[in-house]
């Protein structure tokens, strides 16, 4: 079948009938390369286009290989911050005056600088300078509100027909993406290279305060945001994969605009970025269009990877949060990152174990005993890209304990340790596992997410196929033996909120 014939058949609908029969996956992957052209920028940038005719549309995709895990103390949820910062503009985008307008941000550097560093002596700061210089720093942010075009990036976009504009950081990434007009891809390189090219960060330390204010609401007031950012704090005594994608909040506070500058020159370079593009466009005019504007970004040092290396765990770690609130347990097992053989094994166990009410866990702990609200085990806490976490939690029914909780979890996992599980239960996961890719795949957006992540992350966008031909060689016995080396008590993290009422459990 030629690419034309499934651009007239519907992308998704042939895509669905070759990647379910098991067979057809090699075959698909081969047409699927048909439409799909891939080049490197000479500064290192690599693009993957994918045509898919279907509509007038095209979705543009960045995927940059930086995330929380790229972090050092001090500088924690930087990364974050710039998932705020992409959108603020560039020299000549956002601002009306910018030869004034740097001169006022350069300013606000030095005011906060000063504040932050008379705060940092404690009791012996001087509180008339603190409330003098605190008075300059919220003067001087005023004084750059003239300057400031707000939202003529996104405006942009939006009056051209752009929709879905939006970002977003974890442990292993930063995306940036937006659907467009697919006559409106050159506007969208123009504007998408500049602001890597030229970007300035202005409101800054308005941003700052958002970002504090979102570690508030989803960690410090949340007491399962608590316990997980206690839990991984627990699980990891070396890699960065321990520290919280939104930041430590003496951090917040103390980092500054130009650090910010320092770690996005380091990053958000063009060999560390992916970008792809999905939709009505052909790939002749996408690699002209891209070596025209995103060509003009310097090529500067790859950054690397993270060295360090997580050691063996020796023994069963645990925490526990005391707290007047919904009972709480996780459990996690150190796994391999995704490039591991064993990878397929586990989201094959993902699927038997956690995923839906007809899985091993509902079906347990809420279902038959009623000891558990929700139940459910996953991989990929907190990422993927380097060695992991296997994660089971379950929520405790009222009048239930996290304890009893714990104890029908670990009698899942001896399940899978001791028993074989099922044909019925392997070709199951097997077909969603297949089914769940063509969701994935089913528009432009998806398909562009899916390829860039692959691409950046394992090194190759075929692995997404290839993950799907690993998923269906997936054996009972594999799943036993992947189940008695990882899920072992010296392996093993547990969190718990032990509900408190009157110094009692709930």
């Amino acid at each position: 079948m030629t690419g034309r014939m499934i651009q007239r058949a519907g992308f998704a609908a042939v895509l669905l009938a070759a990647v379910l029969a098991p067979a057809g996956i090699a075959q698909n992957l081969a047409e699927f390369e048909k439409n799909l052209t891939e080049f490197t920028l000479d500064n290192g940038l690599k693009f993957l286009v994918l045509e898919r005719h279907d509509a007038p549309v095209v979705t543009c995709f960045t995927h940059v290989d930086v995330g929380s895990v790229d972090e050092v103390k001090g500088i924690t949820g930087l990364a974050h911050i710039f998932e705020h910062m992409a959108f603020k503009g560039t020299g000549s985008v956002g601002t009306n005056d910018y030869k004034d307008e740097a001169k006022v941000l350069a300013r606000i550097d030095k005011a906060f600088e000063a504040l932050r560093d008379e705060r940092e002596k404690g009791d012996r700061a001087d509180p008339n300078r603190v409330a003098r210089l605190q008075q300059e720093f919220h003067d001087l942010q005023q004084e750059a509100q003239k300057f400031l075009v707000h939202d003529e990036f996104e405006e942009i976009l939006k009056r051209q027909g752009g929709t879905n504009l939006n970002a977003g950081t974890s442990t292993d990434y930063t995306v940036y993406f937006v659907n467009l007009p697919s006559n409106k891809l050159e506007l969208w390189m123009l504007l998408e290279s500049e602001r890597f090219r030229d970007p300035v960060l202005r409101e800054f330390y308005k941003e700052k305060d958002v970002v504090m204010e979102e570690r508030r609401l989803r960690t410090e007031t949340q007491p399962i945001g608590r316990l997980l950012e206690d839990f991984l704090s627990v699980a990891y005594k070396a890699h960065p994969y321990g520290e919280p994608v939104i930041g430590h909040m003496s951090d917040l506070e103390a980092i500054s605009r130009p650090q910010a500058e320092a770690f996005f020159g380091k990053y958000y370079v063009p060999a560390n970025m992916t970008v792809a593009i999905v939709g009505d466009v052909s790939p002749g005019p996408v690699q002209r269009l891209a070596k025209k504007y995103f060509g003009r970004i310097a090529r500067r040092p790859d950054p690397g990877s993270v060295v360090t290396v997580e050691p063996p765990q020796g023994g069963e770690r645990e925490v526990v949060l005391e707290d007047p609130s919904q009972p709480f347990v996780v459990v996690g097992y150190h796994k391999p990152g995704i490039s591991h053989p064993d990878d397929a094994v586990f989201d094959a166990i993902t699927d038997i174990v956690g995923t839906g009410r007809t899985s091993r866990l509902y079906e347990t702990l809420v279902k038959e005993q009623r000891i558990a609200v929700a139940a459910s085990g996953f991989q990929g806490l907190p990422g993927v890209k380097y060695p992991g976490l296997f994660v089971f939690y379950a929520v405790p029914a009222r009048g239930r304990t996290s304890e009893e909780n714990l104890e029908a979890i670990y009698a899942q996992i001896d399940r899978l340790k001791n028993e074989p599980v099922s044909p019925e239960e392997l070709n199951k996961a097997k077909t969603r596992a297949r089914a769940g890719l063509i969701r994935q795949l089913d528009s432009n957006e998806g398909l562009a997410q899916q390829l860039a992540f692959y691409q950046a992350v394992t090194g190759d966008w075929r692995n997404l196929f290839k993950q799907l031909d690993r998923i269906n060689a997936v054996t009972a016995e594999d799943i036993r033996r992947v189940a008695q080396t990882y899920f072992t008590t010296k392996n093993r993290t547990v969190g718990l909120i032990r509900t408190t009422a009157a110094g009692k459990e709930s």
